[in-house]
This record gives C-alpha cells, sequence and structure tokens, in this order.
C-alpha cells in the first residue's frame, strides 16, 4: 500500500492537471511532472521522453542530470526501459538492475554504474495513443502496485492536460507543438553548459539559475535560455 499522503497526492494530481493556463511552458510542465514523481517516493530520479511527428523519442525533462544522462544512453544505444514502455504502451515496474542484463545488455550495466538498483517506466498514454514514456530510477526501494498505479495515472493526466490544452487553448496540431518543444529543449541544453562553464557549476545547477532567474523576471524559460545561447547584449546575469 502507498506510503503517500491522500492530501500530498491531491495537490500533485491539482499541479499535473492545471496546464489550462495562458502562459502555459510545455517544458516547464515537464520539468515539473519528472520532480513531483521523484519527491512522491523519494525514488532516486526521473526521466521523461516525448515522440516528435516521425515517431522517434527524443528527451524532454529529468528531475536531475543523473536521470537525463539515463534517458539520453537509452536514446543513444536503443536499449532500456523507456523505449519498451512506449513500444509496447505498457509500464514496466520493479525490474532489478543486476538481473536485467538479458533484457537491456547496454542499458542495465550502465544504470547500476550510475548507482541505480531498479528501474521503472511508464508509457504517456491516452486510450491507443502513445506519444511518450517516463522512467523512475530507484537506488533503493521498489514501487509496490499502489505506487504504480499512481505514477501512470499522474502519467495519464498529464496527457490527458497536454491535449486538452491543445485542443481548448490554441487549437494546434499536436505533433507541431511537440516538435516545438523539443526544439526548445536543444536550446535549454545549451544554455546549461554555457552557464555552467562560465560559472563554474554542474549542469543541475546552471539549469536552477536559468529557471530561478526566469521565474523573478516573469520571463518565460525558452526565452532566457535563447537569449544565453544566442548572447544577445541583454544577456542575463545569472547569480547563484
Amino acid at each position: 500500500m502507498s506510503t503517500v499522503s491522500a492530501e500530498r497526492l491531491a495537490t500533485v494530481f491539482v499541479e499535473v492537471a492545471d496546464t489550462l493556463v495562458d502562459d502555459f511552458d510545455l517544458i516547464e510542465f515537464l520539468q515539473m511532472l519528472t520532480q513531483r514523481v521523484a519527491g512522491l517516493f523519494d525514488t532516486g530520479a526521473v526521466g521523461l521522453m516525448l515522440a516528435d511527428h516521425h515517431d522517434r523519442l527524443i528527451f524532454m525533462a529529468a528531475s536531475d542530470e543523473n536521470a537525463r544522462l539515463m534517458e539520453v544512453f537509452q536514446l543513444q544505444h536503443d536499449d532500456g526501459p523507456c523505449l519498451d514502455a512506449f513500444r509496447t504502451a505498457h509500464p514496466v515496474t520493479n525490474m532489478n538492475l543486476a538481473e536485467a542484463a538479458h533484457r537491456w545488455p547496454k542499458f542495465a550495466p550502465r544504470a547500476a554504474l550510475a548507482g541505480f538498483q531498479a528501474v521503472h517506466a511508464f508509457p504517456l498514454r491516452l486510450r491507443d495513443d502513445v506519444i511518450g514514456a517516463m522512467s523512475v530510477f530507484s537506488s533503493a526501494s521498489e514501487l509496490d502496485d499502489a505506487d504504480s498505479r499512481i505514477v501512470q495515472s499522474l502519467a495519464d493526466v498529464a496527457v490527458i492536460g497536454l491535449l486538452q490544452e491543445r485542443a481548448i487553448r490554441r487549437g494546434e496540431i499536436l505533433t507541431e507543438q511537440l516538435q516545438g518543444a523539443l526544439n526548445t529543449r536543444v536550446v535549454i541544453e545549451q544554455a546549461k553548459g554555457i552557464v555552467a562553464q562560465s560559472h563554474g557549476v554542474d549542469p543541475d545547477e546552471a539549469f536552477v539559475l536559468i529557471r530561478l532567474y526566469a521565474r523573478n523576471n516573469n520571463r518565460r524559460l525558452s526565452e532566457v535560455a535563447h537569449t544565453i545561447v544566442t548572447g544577445l547584449p541583454n544577456l542575463p546575469t545569472l547569480r547563484p
């Protein structure tokens, strides 16, 4: 049985469902989703991928740098739980990495080397449509059936919110919206690298600085990242 309190769970579900706002930012929303899931169960790390218009998975968000590296590794080697969950539309739960080399010969040893003991993956789906997948990396505990249903439900609510936001707010084609977000993600990763190098911090801290500046100055995360990458005269001064 899940140890997550009903009050905490209700708060997270409301936050994940709240996509119908004028300044909705897809990247920020997905980032929030990964961090909330990681925080619910102290799972260690969470990463998320979405499919582009060619039905290819691309990294979109992660709760920390370790999760990002695990997601990118899966894509580079076409091997891992997130890809399985996306292709089968079924969750992958409680896979012991020490015993998973036969299933993921490249990913399992790499994830174990990173300090993780178990991995789970959940499809981002609505009925027959699967638009991505979310990985949950654990350094110790397993997810029981109740917790697995909670994570899958959060993923399902997120997809419903994305589709609803598209249909009601903008009327855009989902693939076009996702493609724009994929392009934005590339710029954000470039901005993280620039800030990390110029401020002598790691990528996680660089992302925090960029995000904090965007919030404090009421600017979109993607806008601030673009400003950093292009090196415009109004390059923001980021302070720890």
